[in-house]
């Protein structure tokens, strides 16, 4: 008995610390404005009524950095839960971001888009403390398998954007990123239209079976499906697992269920099918503070060999591995600064 006595002390412990784990992640300069880096406009949030979800209505608002002019098309970058991308000072800060990498063109000049799930007009809008599970659209729009909320993304969204911002048509020009359940929704929208999005960025994502909706198939599907062009990096941490209910001899696990288990499924299977993929595992809980540290990162890797306006000059400008960084087919040649 004093085995099993131990193992349950060592996971109450485990259990205590998790949350102080988090701590462990700081904020970088990329995520702090800098002096003489130019910042990017965001906009009024704006209502964005759907037919794929007949009765509610998509908050959103949209980021144009200081080099956008309109002469060349911008590449697009779209957030889910975009409350909590947008806010300066949240774990993401998304527009401090994105003004420093842009300016140091270790990104294209990008459009952002911060969209929130739908909800009805007497529902409450998101806010830092309830991101909608409880009071919107957003676990049957983010958490299921279908075509649903990509159709919200390229039939409803992208024609409203378009009448203002000069957007360009090529997938590989866009990318599409969320936490949680929007990680999983943002993939499922390049799943079913690799033809207008190839970029995902997921952080803690929910590839579980949330409401028996069949996220944890995905590796499944990934294996069983011919390999499609996207290109993807994963973050989550060690203790970001919710598949244990109850405790000691009553305890069970839901495989099902196992957020960082299904993480790194769902990695194993894009390796194996050839995606593009990379990923990083913290110490973390189901917490964007990991996620909203390496973000500069994770965009500089997606977006690491778009064709620069001196490229065509400098044909050697071919990237280079950091030191350290192993390589093959998960892990790719980051660009020259």
């Amino acid at each position: 008995m004093r085995p099993a006595f131990h193992l349950a002390v060592a996971c109450t412990a485990v259990a205590a610390l998790a949350a102080p784990t988090d701590d462990a992640y700081r904020h970088g300069p990329d995520s702090l404005p800098q002096p003489g880096v130019p910042q990017g406009i965001v906009s009024e949030w704006k209502k964005l009524p759907s037919q794929a979800y007949p009765g509610t209505l998509h908050d959103y608002c949209v980021y144009v950095p200081a080099q956008y002019d309109g002469s060349t098309p911008a590449a697009l970058m779209i957030f889910q839960d975009g409350q909590a991308f947008v806010r300066a000072t949240g774990d993401y800060r998304a527009p401090t971001v994105l003004d420093n990498l842009i300016y140091r063109r270790e990104m294209p000049v990008t459009i952002a888009v911060f969209i929130n799930p739908g909800r009805k007009p007497e529902q409450p809008e998101a806010s830092a403390s309830d991101w909608g599970d409880r009071s919107s659209n957003r676990p049957q729009e983010y958490n299921a398998l279908d075509d649903k909320y990509a159709r919200v993304i390229t039939d409803e969204l992208l024609p409203e954007l378009e009448k203002s911002y000069r957007i360009s048509r090529n997938p590989d020009d866009r990318a599409i990123g969320g936490a949680s359940s929007g990680a999983i929704a943002a993939f499922t929208v390049a799943w079913h239209r690799p033809d207008q999005f190839r970029k995902v960025l997921s952080t803690i994502g929910s590839f579980v079976n949330l409401g028996g909706r069949g996220g944890h198939t995905y590796p499944d599907l990934i294996r069983s499906t011919p390999r499609k062009p996207i290109r993807i990096f994963l973050q989550d941490g060690a203790n970001d697992n919710r598949a244990v209910r109850g405790e000691g001899a009553a305890a069970t696990y839901n495989p099902e269920r196992d957020w960082h288990a299904q993480n790194r499924k769902m990695v194993a299977a894009l390796t194996e099918k050839g995606y593009d993929v990379n990923f990083v595992w913290g110490i973390g809980t189901h917490s964007s503070k990991h996620g909203g540290a390496i973000f500069p990162e994770m965009l500089r890797w997606l977006w690491r060999d778009y064709p620069r306006p001196d490229d065509a000059r400098d044909p050697s400008n071919r990237g280079f591995l950091l030191p350290g960084m192993p390589s093959g087919p998960a892990t790719k040649a980051l660009p020259r600064p």
